[in-house]
Order: C-alpha cells, then structure tokens, then sequence
C-alpha cells in the first residue's frame, strides 16, 4: 500500500507522464499554458505540436522549455493521431493550448489512472456550472448535450462533458486507439471508442475559463459540429452496424407500410390493384429494408470478429507495457 501511495504521490508530480498540446496559432496563451503545466507537473515531458501556425506559436514553446514538433496535415485530430503514434510514456494528459483549462486539475485527472482505477479520465466543465458561466458561444452548450444524449442513447453511457478538450490516459489506451478523425470531432472519437470498448472512464469535475483577449477559437459552431454528427454516425455503423442497419430497415419497413396499407385495402375492396405505383414502391421499401437488415447482420458478426482481433491486441498491449 506504501508503495501504490509513492508511486500515486509521484504521478501526481508528472512522473512518467507527458503533457500533450495539440496548437495552431496559440501564441497569446502557449506561455502561460506551459508554465502552468510545468509548475504543477514539474517531472513531466511537456510536448507541444504546432499545427501550421502562422504567429510564432513553436517559437514560444521552445523557448518555455516545451518538446516541439510539428503536424503538417492540418486539424486537430491528425494532430492527435501523431501524438499517440510517436511519443512514448506511462500516462498522457491531453489539454489545449488556449489557457481554458486551469493547470491545477491535473493531478485530479492522474491519479485514477495511477491507482489502476480508469483507463480513461474525463475534465469535467459542466458539472460546477463553470463553463456555462465563461463560454458565451452560442449553441455550444447545445451541441454538447445533444452529443451527449446520442452517445447516452446509443451507447448506454452519461458522460457529464463529452466535447471537453482535458483528458488523460493510460499507456494501453493510447497505443490501442485507432484515431480516424481529423479534426474537432476527435473528442467524441475517442469518447465512442471508450465506452464502446468498455475502458473504465472516470469524469474528473474541473472548472473552465473563458479565452483570453487576443485569444482566437477555430471551433466553427455549425460546420465542425456538423463533422461531429457525422463522426457519431459513421462510428455506430461501424460499431454497432445491427443497431444502425436495424434502424435503417425499420424506416425503410414503416415508409413500405406507409405506401403499401392503401394498396392493400383497395384491393381488398376491388379485388384490383389501381395504384400500382405505389404497390411497386411498397415493395421496393420493403425489398430494401430486409436487405439493410440482412447487411447488419452480416456486419454485426464481421464486427464482432474485429472485437476479437482487438482485444487480442489490448492484451498484447498490456503484457508489453
């Protein structure tokens, strides 16, 4: 027990820990970012990846004694997806780089991680009211809760904030996740993969502050969450690919009954068929709906072998840690 209360104490100090900082065009709030980090982490590797910044971001970092490097592939998750594929250590704490996120929560979302606990911490900015308070965006705090209800629905799990940019990770997790997105929807990427790979998930409460002046966000409020939407569909298809044809064939079976109920009391009545475009229509919905249905079986049996595969791979993983 002595020993598990060291090895949290140091965690909570950065050891074995890197600090991720996905930038582009942060130079207002890099400093301030790494400093904070190195303050309260002061054993962890700090490493900034500059996204094409036009503004000096890389220049700033460096001199603040950040690790840099550079994605040229422009957004934030092909950022993301360079991060977890090249930097190497015990727990990765990802945090923007606008100074939203205050420093001082960081030991808060390490030490689960280091008691064996989660695999996955989340900061969250909703519960104390804090980021409802700072953010004045408009439809931010809606899109967040609509991605939280279709993840709820879906998934079966409640994250209290799922759009929230402070996480932190294991070893296993980082190297196990397969990081498809390219840009903002990488939060509800790895917050899908989470629960649909049953990883222990721990919200850490955590307050928010809006940017500074001189500070710029690049979220677009409709386009990336429009890229968000879509992320969250194209991930139940192919995750969940029964549920997502299954409802498919449901709408394609209930517009078939839609055309096809009066084609049927017609002829009933008449012992003929007058409308006969719509009976070809009813029928076509219905060839179509059983066709979806049958390509999520056969997708939900193709999954589940993938499911195998991954597990096999996670094992791996922690034997080789």
């Amino acid at each position: 027990m002595t020993s598990s209360n060291s090895r949290i104490a140091q965690v909570r100090q950065g050891a074995g820990v890197a600090v991720l900082v996905p930038c582009y065009n942060e130079a207002v709030t890099i400093a301030k970012v790494i400093d904070d980090f190195r303050a309260v982490l002061p054993l962890a590797d700090i490493y900034v990846y500059d996204n094409n910044s036009s503004d000096g971001t890389a220049d700033i970092a460096r001199e603040h004694g950040a690790i840099v490097r550079r994605e040229t592939r422009q957004g934030k998750g092909n950022v993301v997806r360079s991060m977890f594929r090249e930097i190497e250590a015990d727990y990765y704490l990802m945090v923007d780089g606008d100074d939203t996120y205050p420093a001082e929560f960081a030991p808060a979302l390490l030490e689960p991680l280091a008691a064996g606990e989660a695999d996955m911490t989340v900061g969250d900015r909703l519960s104390n009211g804090s980021y409802g308070e700072e953010n004045d965006r408009a439809f931010h705090g809606f899109g967040n809760n609509l991605v939280r209800w279709l993840i709820k629905f879906i998934y079966g799990y409640g994250f209290n904030d799922v759009m929230t940019g402070y996480r932190a990770f294991s070893k296993v997790f980082v190297k196990t996740m397969p990081v498809l997105s390219e840009g903002f929807q990488i939060e509800t990427e790895i917050s899908i993969h989470a629960v649909a790979h049953r990883w222990r998930i721990v919200d850490v409460p955590i307050d928010y502050r809006d940017r500074p002046e001189g500070s710029v966000s690049k979220l677009s409020t409709f386009g990336d969450g429009a890229r968000v939407l879509k992320a969250i569909a194209s991930l139940c298809k192919d995750g969940k690919p029964l549920l997502f044809f299954g409802a498919m064939a449901a709408v394609l079976f209930v517009l078939g009954l839609i055309a096809g109920v009066p084609v049927i009391l017609e002829y009933i009545e008449t012992q003929y068929v007058y409308k006969v475009p719509s009976a070809v229509l009813a029928v076509g919905l219905f060839i179509c709906g059983a066709l979806a249905l049958t390509a999520g079986g056969i997708l939900h049996s193709v999954e589940k072998v993938g499911r195998r595969q991954w597990e096999l791979e996670v094992t791996r993983a922690y034997r080789d840690r």
